[in-house]
Parts: C-alpha cells; sequence; structure tokens
C-alpha cells in the first residue's frame, strides 16, 4: 500500500496509508493526542490512583502493552515520562508490520518533544525484536512482531495503550475475542487506553468483563474510551 509522511495539525509528523485514507496517529495532532489519550489518561491515571496503593518498585516494575507499536511515538512518550517520574517502566510493543526505519528518520518527534533523547528514540527502532533492552536506567523495551491475535500474556501488564489501526479498517482488531486477549492480559485494577468511543466497540468491551467510561477525546474527537479489569472480589 502507498504511504507518505504526513504533518498534522501541531506540527508533528505521522505516517498515512493512502489506499485507506488513515493514518498512525491523529491527523488533528499526533503528539497532543498521545500525550491526552495514552499518557494523561493512561500512563498518569494510573500512577496517580492506582501506583500509591500498589507496590511498584525496582523488583516490580509497571508494565505496559502497546497494541500497535508503529512509530514509537507512545513508548517515546512514556520513557521520557519514566524518566521525570522516576517511575520504572517494562514496555512491550506488539506490532505485525514494523515500520521501516527509513520512514522513522523522517518524523520529527525528537524535535518537538525532547532533542535531549535523540539518542534513545533511535536507540528503541534499532534495537532487536523479540528480546529486552534497557533502554534508559527507568525503561525496558522489548518489541514482538506478532499479531494481535496471537498474544499469549496472562494477567502480566497494568495498562495496555491499544492504539490499532481504526475499526472503519480493520474491524477484526475491535472484537470481543480481541478485547478478551486483552482483558486475560491484564493484572486486577490493570487499564486499557484507546482513541475510539465507538459503541460496538464499548459493547465489546463490557462482553468480556470490562468496565468501561467515556472521557473527553483529543483534539478533534469528542469522546475516547478506557476499560478498566475489575478485582475478583468486585466480580462477584
Amino acid at each position: 500500500m502507498k504511504r507518505k509522511i504526513i504533518t498534522t495539525s501541531d506540527g508533528s509528523k505521522t505516517i498515512q496509508i493512502e489506499d485507506w485514507n488513515e493514518q498512525y496517529h491523529s491527523i488533528h495532532g499526533a503528539i497532543q493526542e498521545a500525550n491526552h489519550v495514552f499518557l494523561k489518561h493512561g500512563l498518569l491515571f494510573y500512577f496517580k490512583t492506582i501506583c500509591h496503593s500498589e507496590l511498584v518498585s525496582e523488583s516490580k516494575p509497571l508494565s505496559i502493552m502497546e497494541i500497535g507499536f508503529g512509530t514509537g511515538l507512545n513508548a517515546f512518550l512514556t520513557l521520557i515520562e519514566a524518566e521525570k517520574l522516576k517511575l520504572n517502566i517494562n514496555y512491550v510493543g506488539i506490532e505485525a508490520y514494523p515500520v521501516d526505519l527509513d520512514e522513522i528518520k523522517q518524523l520529527n518527534y525528537t524535535d518537538l518533544i525532547s532533542t535531549n533523547h535523540n539518542f534513545e528514540f533511535d536507540k528503541m527502532h534499532e534495537v532487536s525484536w523479540e528480546e529486552q533492552h534497557q533502554i534508559t536506567s527507568h525503561f525496558q523495551l522489548e518489541k514482538q512482531n506478532i499479531f494481535f491475535k496471537n498474544i499469549t500474556s496472562k494477567a502480566a501488564f497494568n495498562i495496555i495503550y491499544f492504539d490499532a489501526f481504526g475499526a472503519r479498517v480493520q474491524p477484526d482488531l475491535w472484537t470481543e475475542d480481541i478485547f478478551k486477549i486483552m482483558f486475560n492480559a491484564l493484572k486486577e485494577n490493570g487499564v486499557l487506553m484507546t482513541y475510539s468511543a465507538k459503541g460496538s466497540v464499548r459493547r465489546a468491551m463490557q462482553a468480556v468483563g470490562f468496565t468501561v467510561e467515556r472521557l473527553p477525546g483529543p483534539p478533534g474527537k469528542r469522546e475516547m474510551l478506557r476499560a478498566t479489569k475489575p478485582l475478583e472480589n468486585e466480580k462477584r
């Protein structure tokens, strides 16, 4: 499929798949969307409301899985936040079709976010797949080149960034079957964040056991969804 680099409304770039008229990030602002959806309402929400009641330490870091590693933008923002918070994070990025390094080099995320982290951004994309790598003292990354349906993790993650291509172009990624895999992969009290607010997505999440809430969306989008895996004693 034909692809090109485009500039979004906040000046940050993303990749567009022209045949689908679909982008890796919002045309209303790639960085703005990532910060709003995954950092503010995902990582920072979890850190402020749940981390303080659970032990998160060097021996027990926070675990995040990203569905759609793509350009690495969400991982890069999370790496920077981990350094700010002195929070140890194990990050697993799932990607069936890795982005070519030539495309990565055309993105301007370090220029707009932090030029002090050029090395770390490059390292994230250059390290080997299927292995854990210590990118910074607080951020460990493992990239997995698999299809989402083949994820087998059980109660392994505190947070899931669900950043798959939209249901309009890939409806098979937004089904009960996929969200059951996500539900199983999360620990109790774990949260799944996504930019989507479709009714069919919300119902699929609820059908597999998630508690789902609508939240204000990023620029250009009225709402989005956050799903929480309830504690066992709350299910009864």
